[in-house]
């Protein structure tokens, strides 16, 4: 038998362990872990790509020119925009799915900046502010940006809303806004004083059909539906104000020759920073939520029996594509631009399957601008602004207020949208970042530390919150009230221990327990805690996450408390795996539940729980074939009460499943073997054990014969009898493995390779079996497997 060295699949055939995890929305990696490149393929239009273009382009066009007369901006600048959101970032954009053009976020920016410097600076401000993205997207900061707090985010587009609203209102009610969202607030009552009675009528109008349309009752309805309820809403608007109000105000597009162009910036310097720093941060922010709110939706839909997978976005990619749709918009005038939520929902609940369906919208959008600007003109304005007044309700979302006061971030969020409608976006952003911090340092610093003696004299000590060294005196304190030589439980409710508060807490322990003193230090479950906060002793199995609450050594002895019973255990242990372990693995466990399961190794061990296969080969999901039964034994074809489960096993590892190796390991201390030496108890042979450990019978007969050298570990011979029935068994379930027509034939091919392996529980060691070229020839000898081997013995360290 060679040497025995479980090897791993040619690494060309097979996907390694670091490719297969993902960060979600970063590019698949290639080899070295460079972004793979994929090959460039021709532009392809499927029929779901068509239908989607063509109801998202439906939707664009008048919420296109409803944001341009919301914020007094030429009308052909909205479809100017749309028609460059949908191309441009289409094309080089790095989320598929996602449809970009004039949004309702930027509205109020785009408004105050119109005010303040006029058209042609405001679109040299949109060119530089698309500068300034391209680089955020080359210096791979999309991601970051990610890390400003949701309650911000919500909060500054519900500031948005409000205001776009408060604005849109006074156009619904037949006047003019203002020039900010108070002003706006302050002036409704005079607003009201003198109503038309067509722009409200016609605006209370369109505002019915929004609503009622999606809820249209029967098969007409079903049918009805299928047309977009922005453009079903307008287009019955501007039908019935053609006729009962013909001169009601409408839209008016300018000629394409008399179109303003960008001009060099004119204003103070730092002024102008600032507005392309505010444009910046929030074209940026908006389109990344909108990218990965977009995956979830593409997510949700690929569940669908036969759905493809959804193409997962690059968000630096996104970043750079908004960049450059920004800077062509601003030199062909156009209106900023960012990623749409309700133009992207409606690209992929109709269908929509790649890139093509948001540059076919934008060409649908260039081609209405040329050819249909006779139909727009019959618009009325106040159909537009009830449209753009509803987006702006919208963006208040009360899902979005319910998850910030479940996580008691309401604070946050209601300074935010204040602060935006107050005062301007980037006040109300820098508002509501100063209010998070400081809601974070007062949580930090707020522990709540008591202490309580049990009537068996246990004195509990119980920190919620999170230990800082603001809670330091606190905490010793309270500590220096456990008598000396006492039983004392440190309970700890909290995620966070700074070194400070390690520091104290380490110290008391260890002086508490030297005056004869002893010290639990448990979560809240009462379940210990084997991490920093205890001794040397109690961190042999740090590394291993899953063992955190592992009790090592000779401090084992169970916590006493009801919550501590092994029903507690279990739950609490599902509960830590779905917490930390599950969102690490969730993306290759599907990917394996997508294409089956394709192990390279059939590994049989015993049933002992001492052994963690998964530890001892550092191995993943999906990596190993495990078969467990109690001693390792293999009982060879046509053996008396032989067990068919190991042999179907074995069968199933080797036809099915093709594996390219099979490792036998036994361990230390094997109960099984010792069964074996002590013989049959009195009127056991007929138990199912015994029955069983019959297939143990040859090992024994090995060991004991004068035909067999004792095989030998790491140079030296086993220390006692049950060690070397340990090893023998090993090897003579080898010979029982070989005696399988499945392994005899795959082995006469050349594509299988047998292992014996021995793990040895104290030493937490493995050695590897190491023989001639048939088993019997020499002394068999276990080698030990050294630390620096690993690149060689792949999946086999100590």
């Amino acid at each position: 038998m060679s040497a025995c060295v479980p090897t791993r699949p040619d690494h060309t055939s097979r996907t390694t362990r670091a490719s297969r995890f993902q960060r979600p929305h970063s590019p698949p990696s290639g080899e070295g872990g460079k972004p793979h490149r994929p090959h460039r393929t021709r532009f392809k239009i499927a029929g779901g790509d068509l239908t989607a273009s063509i109801t998202v382009f439906l939707i664009a066009v008048p919420m296109s020119l409803g944001l341009a007369v919301a914020i007094d901006a030429p009308l052909a600048a909205g479809l100017i925009g749309a028609a460059v959101g949908g191309i441009v970032v289409g094309l080089l954009g790095g989320s598929p799915l996602l449809v970009s053009g004039p949004s309702a976020g930027l509205t109020v920016v785009t408004a105050e900046l119109i005010q303040r410097y006029g058209w042609r600076t405001t679109c040299s401000i949109v060119i530089c502010a698309g500068l300034v993205q391209i680089l955020l997207g080359s210096l791979r900061a999309a991601r970051n940006a990610l890390a400003v707090s949701p309650a911000i985010v919500h909060g500054t587009l519900a500031g948005i809303g409000v205001a776009i609203a408060l604005a849109q209102l006074h156009i619904v009610l037949g006047g003019s806004p203002q020039s900010s969202a108070t002003a706006n607030a302050l002036a409704l009552p005079a607003q009201l004083a003198h109503l038309g009675p067509a722009a409200p009528l016609i605006g209370a109008l369109t505002i019915a059909v929004l609503i009622l349309w999606p809820r249209l009752p029967g098969r007409t309805g079903r049918f009805l539906r299928k047309t977009p309820a922005a453009l079903a809403s307008v287009a019955i608007a501007t039908a019935v104000a053609a006729v009962a109000a013909p001169s009601i105000a409408r839209v008016d597009l300018p000629s394409w020759r008399s179109h303003a162009l960008p001009e060099m910036p004119q204003g103070p310097v730092l002024a102008l920073a600032a507005a392309v720093l505010t444009v910046t941060l929030v074209a940026s922010l908006e389109s990344l939520l909108s990218a990965v709110a977009v995956d979830k939706l593409a997510a949700e839909r690929s569940r669908a029996p036969g759905a493809a997978p959804p193409p997962r976005s690059d968000l630096d990619r996104e970043l750079r594509g908004q960049g450059i749709s920004n800077m062509v918009s601003g030199l062909l005038g156009g209106l900023p631009i960012s990623g749409g939520a309700v133009r992207s929902t409606a690209n992929v609940r109709t269908g929509a399957v790649s890139r093509a369906a948001t540059v076919l919208h934008g060409v649908w959008v260039l081609l209405a601008a040329g050819l249909l600007v006779g139909v727009l003109e019959w618009i009325p304005l106040a159909a537009l602004a009830a449209l753009v007044m509803m987006v702006g309700i919208q963006m208040v979302s009360f899902a979005h207020i319910r998850n910030v006061h479940k996580h008691r971030e309401f604070l946050v969020y209601g300074t935010t949208v204040a602060g935006v409608v107050l005062l301007g976006v980037l006040e109300g952003v820098a508002l509501g970042v100063a209010v998070a911090v400081a809601v974070a340092l007062h949580r930090l610093a707020r522990t709540r530390i008591v202490t309580e003696t049990t009537s068996g004299g246990v004195h509990h000590v119980r920190a919620r919150g999170q230990l800082t060294f603001l809670a330091v005196p606190r905490l010793t304190r309270i500590l220096g009230q456990v008598p000396q030589g006492a039983h004392a439980v440190v309970e700890l409710d909290g995620s966070f221990m700074d070194h400070a508060a390690y520091e104290a807490l380490q110290g008391w322990q260890d002086g508490h327990v030297a005056q004869g003193g002893r010290v639990e230090v448990t979560g809240r479950s009462g379940i210990r805690v084997a991490g920093p906060v205890t001794s040397a002793a109690h961190t042999c199995c740090r590394p291993w996450t899953a063992w955190r609450n592992h009790h090592c050594g000779e401090h084992t002895a169970p916590v006493t408390t009801p919550e501590a019973r092994p029903a507690r255990q279990l739950a609490s242990g599902l509960s830590a795996f779905q917490r930390n372990t599950a969102p690490l693995v969730r993306d290759e466990l599907a990917r394996l539940a997508r294409e089956g399961q394709s192990p390279s190794q059939l590994f049989l061990t015993c049933a002992d729980s001492r052994l963690v296969t998964s530890m001892i080969t550092s191995s993943g999901p999906g990596d190993l074939f495990t078969v467990r039964n109690v001693g390792n034994l293999v009982p060879p074809p046509g053996a008396e009460a032989a067990d068919d489960s190991v042999a179907a096993a074995i069968e199933y590892a080797v036809d099915v499943l093709a594996v390219e190796s099979i490792t036998i390991c036994g361990h230390s201390g094997c109960g099984a073997m010792q069964a074996l030496l002590n013989g049959p108890a009195e009127g056991g042979e007929s138990t199912p054990l015994r029955r069983w450990l019959r297939h143990g019978a040859p090992s024994l007969r090995r060991m004991k014969s004068r035909h067999h050298s004792w095989a030998r570990i790491s140079g030296r011979l086993p220390t006692d009898a049950v060690e070397q029935l340990c090893l023998t068994n090993v090897v003579q379930q080898l010979e029982h493995l070989r005696q399988h027509e499945s392994v005899k034939r795959r082995l006469a091919e050349g594509t299988l390779e047998l292992h014996g392996m021995y793990f040895h529980v104290a030493e937490a060691q493995a050695y590897l079996l190491v023989d001639g070229a048939r088993i019997g020839e020499t002394s068999e000898v276990f080698d030990r497997v050294a630390p620096s081997s690993h690149t060689e013995l792949e999946g086999l360290s100590a």
